[in-house]
This record gives structure tokens, C-alpha cells and sequence, in this order.
């Protein structure tokens, strides 16, 4: 009996170590969201000098915390290289628009700017991009401006893993430190 005992409580403590080793290297749901944009400071193509419109992101929280969270944002071009990046505060049932011309991309990191790329959001409730705390809810639509007409669509929600949260950081924290206040991003309106 002393063996049966002894052999349970060994294999409930690996059990129960099993379990927290798991839930700790799951990565949050509903924290990560992706799109694209294109035509970004372009002209619509005419003789006209006019440009071709504005493209914008709508940033909500629905409340299901009851509490603020913060839309960590970073914007890449097409190559993989993270032009810029910021934090912007969402109440519970808040609304905020940003452009992708004005917010967005209108302050690179390097002189290039950008007219196409990624932009990546995180639910955080870190108020610091360089400091990503996975925490759900925000939503996320984006326009597109295209040669057919202005399309929206919502952002698709990706995995969030280690590797990306340290990837999503150390990209920041690079921008923070050698921009010289090039490539933050702003919040746009809203609360």
C-alpha cells in the first residue's frame, strides 16, 4: 500500500507540473492581429495632383475585460523591416481611427516611406510596445486602397508565440533607441 500511495503522489506532482509547464508555454488567444496596406501616399493616378485617398485603421475595445487596454502597433514594409511602432490606450467600448498616412506611416525609422506593408497589432496591458503583455480583446479594420476602389476589411488574428513577442520587442526597442523620435507611430483620434 505504502508503494501505491507514494507512487500516486508522484505521479499527481509530474502531472500537475505537466499541466503548468503546458498552460505556460500556450500562447495567448485573441491577441495578435494582421493586414496589409498599399497605395499609401500615392497619387490616384490621374494628371490630377490630388492624392489617392486615405487609408485608416479602427481600433476598438468590446469591454469584455472591463478595463483599459493598449493596441501595441508595428508597421513593416513589404521586406520584413519594422518601420515604426507605438502603444495607443482602448477604454472598454472605446473607438479610435487612425491613418495610415498620418499615423502610421508618416514617421519611418529610415527616410524611406513607406506606400505598402504589414501592420501587426497586440492586445496589451502594457502601455510600452517594448514590453508586450498579452491580454485579449482588441478589434481591429483596415481600408484598403485600391486600384478598383476602397475595400475594408478586419484584421485576421495569428498566433502569438514567444519567438514573436521577442521579435515584436527587440524591434521596437531598436527603433526607440536609434530613431531619435523617427519611427513612433501616433494614436490617431479617439479617447
Amino acid at each position: 500500500m505504502r508503494i501505491r500511495i507514494s507512487t500516486l503522489f508522484a505521479v499527481a506532482i509530474l502531472a500537475s507540473l505537466s499541466v503548468g509547464l503546458t498552460w505556460a508555454a500556450l500562447p495567448v488567444q485573441d491577441t495578435l492581429s494582421v493586414n496589409y496596406f498599399v497605395n499609401a501616399h500615392t497619387s490616384n493616378g490621374t494628371s490630377d495632383v490630388t492624392s489617392a485617398p486615405d487609408g485608416t485603421v479602427q481600433l476598438t475595445n468590446p469591454g469584455t475585460s472591463g478595463v483599459t487596454v493598449w493596441a501595441d502597433i508595428y508597421v513593416f514594409y513589404p521586406d520584413e523591416e519594422m518601420s515604426e511602432c507605438c502603444s495607443c490606450s482602448l477604454t472598454p467600448d472605446d473607438l479610435r481611427t487612425l491613418s495610415i498616412n498620418g499615423d502610421l506611416t508618416s514617421n519611418p525609422l529610415t527616410s524611406t516611406p513607406l506606400t505598402s506593408g504589414i501592420i501587426k497589432i497586440v492586445s496589451s496591458s502594457s502601455s510600452d510596445p517594448r514590453t508586450i503583455k498579452p491580454v485579449p480583446s482588441v478589434r481591429a479594420w483596415g481600408t484598403h486602397i485600391l486600384n478598383t476602389g476602397v475595400t475594408e476589411t478586419e484584421f485576421q488574428a495569428a498566433t502569438l508565440g514567444n519567438a514573436e513577442i521577442g521579435s515584436l520587442q527587440a524591434g521596437c526597442s531598436a527603433i526607440v533607441l536609434e530613431g531619435s523620435g523617427h519611427g513612433i507611430c501616433s494614436c490617431g483620434s479617439g479617447s
